[in-house]
């Protein structure tokens, strides 16, 4: 008997080790990586524009409305989110769809901002400044439309009923790497405006 609680004795609990899902994980990566392509890009402009030979223009009203579509888009995004935590299925669609709806209005105006670009006589070729407002505005751009990808299977997650008060990782990713493309837009908006 006293071997046998010997034994017992020198079983130790394992130490509870800190995990994260490996998706949210690789997400988190990609936004990090993100973070520093723009942080680099906008620290490039600043030393471009210092230059001097900087073309002035007015930065299209569009991208101000574009930005608060994109808002709107978070705020759908978090009803979808709170729809699944209650199992609120019709409401988790139709906020999804949403989402996407507005993800696409921006690309939209994004398109028109640029058309307004082109008629300020602002092209991608020829002045620094023109280039990197471009360069910006499509680089965001094409984020936001793998944010519209991860958007497409989240929503077919819903309708197939595999996202739900249990199982919420899919929609926290799309939800997180949504509401990470809207702040990405709104320094991008807000630097180009304090620093045009």
């Amino acid at each position: 008997m006293s071997e046998l609680v010997k034994d017992i004795s020198i079983i130790e609990e394992p130490e509870e080790t800190l995990s994260m899902n490996p998706r949210k994980f690789i997400l988190w990566l990609f936004i990090v990586s993100i973070i520093m392509l723009f942080a680099a890009m906008t620290s490039a402009y600043l030393v471009r524009r210092a230059e001097g030979n900087w073309l002035e223009y007015s930065i299209p009203p569009v991208f101000s409305y574009s930005s608060v579509v994109l808002v709107l888009s978070s705020l759908t995004i978090h009803w979808a989110y709170l729809a699944a935590k209650k199992d609120n299925f019709g409401s988790l669609k139709i906020a999804i769809t949403v989402t996407f709806a507005l993800g696409i209005a921006f690309l939209y105006m994004q398109f028109q901002g640029w058309v307004a670009l082109v008629d300020q006589k602002v092209f991608f070729v020829g002045n620094p400044a023109g280039s990197f407002m471009y360069i910006f505005t499509g680089l965001h751009g094409f984020h936001l439309i793998s944010g519209l990808i991860v958007l497409v299977f989240a929503l077919v997650a819903a309708f197939r009923l595999k996202i739900h008060a249990k199982s919420l990782n899919q929609l926290e990713i799309a939800a997180t790497y949504w509401h990470f493309l809207d702040v990405l837009w709104l320094y991008l908006f807000f630097f180009l405006v304090y620093f045009h």
